[in-house]
């Protein structure tokens, strides 16, 4: 049966042996190698080559992938992206949808030489991103109220940050640090400064005042206040350094000082109310998970910075599995024969 693409090359063991993927390079795989099937684990490559030899590799098969634990659903976007132009009919949860343990989250159904030596990506698509975007829905349910933003391309490889940091605002987060992440949803990168700056610079105010003279008019004036001083008095400073034009200033507290608290953000806002600078809003980073962000809420904090938190996100393992084979119903040991009737699942391709 003929394809409309012809992207994967390793059709047999041979061709694995004979790839020499180069040796000045970056470790990640290129979009290209990825739809030529070099990320896949090789046994579906040996059953590829052994069902071409029996007469069978364009068989007609049912596949479902269902999920190890609840979760948030993101991936689909890219999974259809490999798939797209294949002889396949593709049926999906949307992203941002939440799903069960044992959950069907896809179904395909076509040729299995055509999906087969995807299977391997798709799963690790779908698990990554979906762990990804199920602590970021965590953050969310945590502070319903407050925007919170992803920090976490640091703790990542440089390869995945900008799916991670997608896969969070799929999840809720309304926005992220990471240029590719935030435009590949539509959005603007968003940031304040760093430490890196006020250390340079050498006083916190003269920071501030060269950010406000030097960035266009629409990058927020949040300011860092945490780098030589006391929190509080560098707030006090640096709001009345820049008057109206202060949007915010931010708390990113070392733990060697011992982090964040609830008392430290109640103190700022005190202070800044105090002054007059009430229009002052309190951004939160560093260390912070749903609890964390949950009592910095109710103390004042009006917005948070989430790295660690989701970028180590466990992977939702997903399991991918032939449940008709020409139409019949089949399942191995322990599974039940047939498709799975899923209501929320709705045609992709």
């Amino acid at each position: 049966m003929a394809t409309e693409r012809d992207d994967i090359v390793f059709k047999t063991s041979q061709d694995v042996k004979l790839y020499n993927p180069g040796r000045n390079r970056l470790f990640s795989a290129t979009h290209e190698e990825i739809r030529m099937g070099a990320t896949a684990d090789v046994y579906f490559v040996r059953t590829q080559e052994i069902l071409e030899k029996e007469g069978k590799n364009d068989t007609v098969v049912t596949a479902e992938i269902f999920a190890g634990r609840p979760g948030v659903l993101a991936g689909t976007e890219e999974c259809l992206e490999l798939l797209r132009g294949l002889p396949l009919e593709v049926w999906g949860m949307e992203e941002g949808v939440e799903f069960g343990e044992k959950e069907t989250v896809m179904r395909i159904t076509g040729p299995y030489s055509v999906f087969g030596p995807y299977e391997t990506a798709l799963l690790g698509i779908l698990a990554s991103s979906s762990g990804w975007a199920t602590a970021a829905r965590e953050c969310r349910i945590a502070v319903p109220d407050a925007p919170f933003y992803c920090f976490g391309a640091r703790h990542i490889h440089p390869a995945v940050a900008p799916v991670m940091e997608r896969a969070a605002i799929v999840g809720g987060a309304d926005g992220a640090a990471c240029i590719l992440g935030a435009k590949l949803m539509g959005l603007e990168p968003v940031g304040t400064i760093p430490h890196a700056l006020v250390l340079i610079l050498g006083d916190t105010v003269r920071t501030a005042l060269a950010y406000h003279t030097h960035m266009p008019p629409d990058a927020p004036r949040t300011i860092l206040v945490d780098t030589f001083h006391d929190e509080a008095e560098e707030a006090l400073r640096v709001a009345e350094a820049l008057g109206e034009d202060c949007g915010a200033v931010r708390l990113d507290t070392p733990s060697e000082r011992g982090g964040v608290t609830e008392g430290l953000v109640r103190e700022v806002r005190a202070r800044l109310d105090l002054a007059g600078f009430g229009h002052v809003k309190i951004f939160v980073s560093g260390g912070l998970n749903p609890e964390r962000m949950k009592r910095l809420r109710e103390a004042g904090a009006d917005a948070f910075g989430v790295g660690h938190y989701i970028s180590s996100a466990r992977p939702i393992d997903m399991t991918m599995d032939i449940k008709a084979i020409e139409g019949r119903p089949i399942a191995k040991r322990g599974r039940i024969p047939g498709i799975t009737n899923n209501p929320k699942l709705k045609r992709l391709i």
